[in-house]
């Protein structure tokens, strides 16, 4: 339809235009927020016990949920990279499933699993996960750990198998050539799917009000206390616990950016 340089002009147009209307959409919602409160009254807010409470709740949960999902997700995201057999595929499927799949559906089935014997006995005999602190922690792992395993496997995909083949023929066993070749290959995969499944874990909240409910001062996180501040009508308050968690985001963001060796403005 457009031929030659014209052509290339318009296309880079339409490219970059699209690209300024996200831009400009996104920066737009972010300045009313900013726009919407106070200064005074958010470092007041911003400094409240309940909000340093949401705060701390927040990032320790979030750091036990990313550093058992790293744990756990290298190796099964290593298996399903690396190791065929029969039914891979569907495998595959069932860890795409809490990607997809609702929050809140995924706090319910998770609500109904403790009501059945087996849930009873974990709760009775083991460990308490409703209403309690650490169901913050396994609603956030049940959410965000898929998000880690799809991440790392295009990292494994991404190393040439043959790479652990010569360190085989180089004497290492299977254990070795895992820990001294891929490992160190897939680093900035690690980081950058450590970091984003963290700060994915702060932001969750639909299986966590499911699972953990919404106790001010016991199972509060941050998104929960955006949910208590708009039930109560305190929008002020809402407001800036969004703006810590947009501050959360923009953290994580720029230390993926620097953790991969990529500046700020590239």
């Amino acid at each position: 339809m457009f031929k030659g340089i014209f052509g290339e002009r318009v296309f880079k147009a339409a490219t970059l235009a699209t690209l300024i209307f996200f831009v400009l959409f996104f920066t737009g919602i972010i300045i009313s927020i900013i726009f919407y409160t106070n200064p005074g009254e958010v470092l007041k807010i911003l400094f409240s016990a309940e909000v340093l409470f949401a705060i701390k709740l927040s990032l320790i949960t979030a750091t036990i949920t990313a550093v058992i999902s790293i744990i756990i997700g290298i190796p099964a995201a290593y298996a399903i990279s690396k190791t065929e057999f029969r039914g891979k595929s569907v495998v595959d499927t069932i860890l795409d499933l809490p990607i997809v799949v609702s929050p809140i559906a995924l706090g319910a089935a998770l609500l109904v699993f403790f009501n059945t014997p087996a849930g009873i006995a974990i709760e009775e005999h083991g460990i308490k996960f409703v209403f309690v602190v650490s169901g913050i922690i396994l609603a956030q792992f049940t959410v965000v750990s898929a998000l880690f395993i799809r991440l790392m496997k295009s990292s494994f995909d991404s190393i040439n198998p043959r790479y652990e083949d010569v360190a085989r023929t180089l004497g290492c066993s299977k254990f070795q050539a895992f820990f001294k070749v891929t490992l160190p290959l897939a680093k900035n995969g690690i980081i950058s799917a450590g970091i984003l499944t963290w700060a994915r874990a702060i932001g969750e909240f639909g299986a966590t009000v499911t699972l953990a409910g919404a106790t001010a001062m016991k199972t509060e996180t941050l998104p929960i206390a955006i949910f208590l501040s708009l039930a109560t009508a305190d929008v002020e308050k809402a407001m800036t616990v969004i703006l810590i968690l947009v501050c959360i985001a923009m953290i994580a963001l720029i230390a993926i950016r620097k953790a991969v060796g990529r500046g700020w403005l590239i």
